[in-house]
Protein backbone atom coordinates (compact mmCIF):
# COMPACT_ATOMS: atom_id res chain seq x y z
CA UNK A 1 0.00 0.00 0.00
CA UNK A 2 1.46 3.37 -1.06
CA UNK A 3 1.93 6.02 1.58
CA UNK A 4 0.07 9.26 1.07
CA UNK A 5 2.11 12.46 1.18
CA UNK A 6 1.01 16.04 1.92
CA UNK A 7 2.70 19.35 1.21
CA UNK A 8 3.12 21.98 3.94
CA UNK A 9 1.31 25.17 2.91
CA UNK A 10 3.93 27.36 4.62
CA UNK A 11 7.29 25.94 3.51
CA UNK A 12 6.37 23.45 0.79
CA UNK A 13 8.00 20.45 2.47
CA UNK A 14 6.40 17.08 1.77
CA UNK A 15 5.52 14.83 4.72
CA UNK A 16 3.88 11.41 5.02
CA UNK A 17 0.39 10.73 6.31
CA UNK A 18 0.41 10.32 10.09
CA UNK A 19 2.94 13.08 10.63
CA UNK A 20 2.60 16.84 10.69
CA UNK A 21 -0.52 18.80 11.52
CA UNK A 22 -3.67 18.70 9.40
CA UNK A 23 -6.56 21.03 10.23
CA UNK A 24 -9.89 21.16 8.42
CA UNK A 25 -12.17 24.14 8.99
CA UNK A 26 -14.88 25.79 6.89
CA UNK A 27 -14.26 23.40 4.02
CA UNK A 28 -10.55 24.27 3.85
CA UNK A 29 -7.84 21.73 4.70
CA UNK A 30 -4.55 23.14 6.05
CA UNK A 31 -1.39 20.98 6.00
CA UNK A 32 1.65 21.84 8.15
CA UNK A 33 4.75 19.66 8.36
CA UNK A 34 5.71 20.99 11.82
CA UNK A 35 4.44 23.04 14.72
CA UNK A 36 6.82 25.82 13.66
CA UNK A 37 5.03 26.18 10.31
CA UNK A 38 1.62 25.97 12.03
CA UNK A 39 2.68 28.71 14.46
CA UNK A 40 3.92 30.92 11.63
CA UNK A 41 0.57 30.49 9.84
CA UNK A 42 -1.37 31.25 13.05
CA UNK A 43 0.58 34.46 13.63
CA UNK A 44 -0.12 35.61 10.06
CA UNK A 45 -3.81 34.73 10.42
CA UNK A 46 -4.19 36.65 13.69
CA UNK A 47 -2.47 39.71 12.20
CA UNK A 48 -4.99 39.78 9.35
CA UNK A 49 -8.17 39.39 11.42
CA UNK A 50 -10.04 42.58 12.17
CA UNK A 51 -9.82 43.64 15.81
CA UNK A 52 -13.51 43.16 16.67
CA UNK A 53 -13.65 39.60 15.38
CA UNK A 54 -10.30 38.68 16.94
CA UNK A 55 -11.20 40.20 20.33
CA UNK A 56 -14.49 38.27 20.57
CA UNK A 57 -13.04 34.91 19.55
CA UNK A 58 -9.87 35.31 21.64
CA UNK A 59 -11.80 36.28 24.79
CA UNK A 60 -14.08 33.24 24.43
CA UNK A 61 -11.15 30.90 23.84
CA UNK A 62 -9.07 32.30 26.72
CA UNK A 63 -12.04 31.96 29.11
CA UNK A 64 -12.69 28.39 27.97
CA UNK A 65 -9.04 27.38 28.42
CA UNK A 66 -8.78 29.07 31.83
CA UNK A 67 -11.89 27.22 33.05
CA UNK A 68 -10.46 23.91 31.84
CA UNK A 69 -7.14 24.65 33.59
CA UNK A 70 -8.90 25.51 36.86
CA UNK A 71 -10.93 22.29 36.65
CA UNK A 72 -7.73 20.25 36.13
CA UNK A 73 -6.09 21.97 39.09
CA UNK A 74 -9.09 21.21 41.30
CA UNK A 75 -9.02 17.53 40.34
CA UNK A 76 -5.27 17.39 40.96
CA UNK A 77 -5.49 18.77 44.52
CA UNK A 78 -4.82 16.19 47.20
CA UNK A 79 -7.67 15.63 49.60
CA UNK A 80 -6.43 15.31 53.18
Amino acid sequence: MAKRYYTCIVCGRKFPEGQGIIIEKAGIVLHFHSRRCATKFLKLLLERLDDNTARKVLKELVNELEEARRAREERAKKII
